[in-house]
């Protein structure tokens, strides 16, 4: 899983129509929706396994501000 990074960039139609997204999800959170669909189907739909990888994702990427705001706490 972790080479299914999500990016920023918006997926292309073909991006979106080679990951099989219904036309209504098209939208510009198809960025987001395409890795956690991969993760659904090769962890056969068990959803602790998917959200385990973002939630890691956001403490490295809070553990990141916090060195660049040499320790300091938001709260």
């Amino acid at each position: 899983m972790a080479a299914d990074t999500a990016s920023d960039a918006r997926p292309t139609r073909e991006e979106m129509s080679e990951a099989r997204l219904p036309h209504a999800y098209r939208d510009s959170c198809a960025h987001l929706l395409i890795p956690l669909n991969r993760c659904r189907k090769s962890t056969w739909y068990a959803p602790w396994k998917c959200e385990y990888v973002e939630f890691k994702k956001r403490v490295a990427k809070m553990d990141e501000l916090r060195e660049s705001k040499e320790g300091a706490r938001s709260n």
